[in-house]
């Protein structure tokens, strides 16, 4: 079997790469070998590969930055998308994409399903929202996996950024007043490889949008706390910061973020047998993170 896999040097990407090697024919490319912005470029790559699966693991993830980089966030996320799912509709591979809660408003008070109005309140979100549109337009045989608060051992993420400050501040304030359900990038690598590996042998041809998070939500502040508690428990860090709760007014960004990032993954595990990742097994081992 043979997968394409963009973004390969990114939280997920790495993790794909790392799960599939040696069990599959793999093409893993970064932005610096292949440009999916570029029609020809990303046609010419699957023509020549023909993987039986596409993974764009390949975003524009800087939330703020996309505030002023509307055209480069669009360009990547939509514009790319489109392409990789072109390509693949026209070799019948099958394209798995990875998406966003940053589709949804935020206001709900519930966990938010597949099914629920889609209004994104910042560039990052539309721009998310516009790749998805795109991937189902040009491919019918497409997974769109929506996922949150990803972090891993590499990359820059929210672990690493709190176990950073955590050394070198006796206190800091984290937002309490967003929740949602922090994901662990090798538990979405390793979804994505199960679902790809029932579509290559033809045990499932449910395709459509789905949703995967880790459990249980939390909000920032609780997260900081168990990463904190776990730190020092592991001698990572010498003490625990005072951690504050703040609110999200009290800490404005350029974009708005959603107070609700709770995702309901009762699709994907009625489907393809998918649990939710427990994200504190992956706190459990906070050296790597260092």
């Amino acid at each position: 079997m043979k997968y394409l896999i963009t973004g390969a040097n990114g939280q997920v990407g790495s993790q794909l790469v790392a799960q599939l090697q040696g069990k599959a024919k793999i093409l893993a490319t970064t932005s610096q070998t292949l440009d999916i912005t570029n029609k020809h470029a990303v046609w010419q790559t699957v023509r020549d590969f023909r993987p039986n699966i596409i993974i764009n693991a390949a975003a524009y993830t800087a939330v703020d930055k996309a505030e002023s980089e509307s055209d480069l966030a669009f360009a990547i996320n939509e514009l790319g998308a489109k392409h990789l799912a072109q390509a693949a509709n026209e070799i019948r591979a099958a394209i798995l994409h990875i998406s966003t809660d940053y589709v949804f408003d935020g206001k709900g008070e519930t966990p938010y399903r597949e099914t629920d109005p889609v209004a994104p309140q910042n560039v990052y979100g539309k721009s998310k929202l516009a790749g998805e549109i795109a991937v189902q337009a040009a491919c019918p045989r497409h997974i769109i996996l929506r996922t949150a608060w990803v972090f891993n051992e590499h990359g820059n993420n929210f672990v690493k950024t709190m176990l950073r400050l955590g050394a070198s501040r006796d206190s800091l304030g984290v937002v309490a007043d967003q929740f949602g359900a922090p994901t662990y990038a090798g538990d979405i690598a390793a979804a994505l490889i199960h679902i790809a590996e029932k579509i290559i042998s033809k045990q499932s041809n449910q395709f459509g949008v789905y949703h995967f998070s880790g459990s249980p939500y939390v909000s920032w502040h609780d997260f900081a706390s168990e990463i904190f508690a776990q730190a020092h428990a592991q001698n990572v860090l010498a003490q625990i910061p005072v951690l504050n709760a703040i609110t999200t007014a009290d800490y404005p960004t350029p974009a708005s973020r959603p107070a609700n990032s709770r995702l309901d993954c009762g699709k994907i595990q009625a489907n393809f047998g998918i649990e939710t990742s427990d994200w504190r097994k992956a706190l459990l081992d906070l050296k790597d993170y260092v």
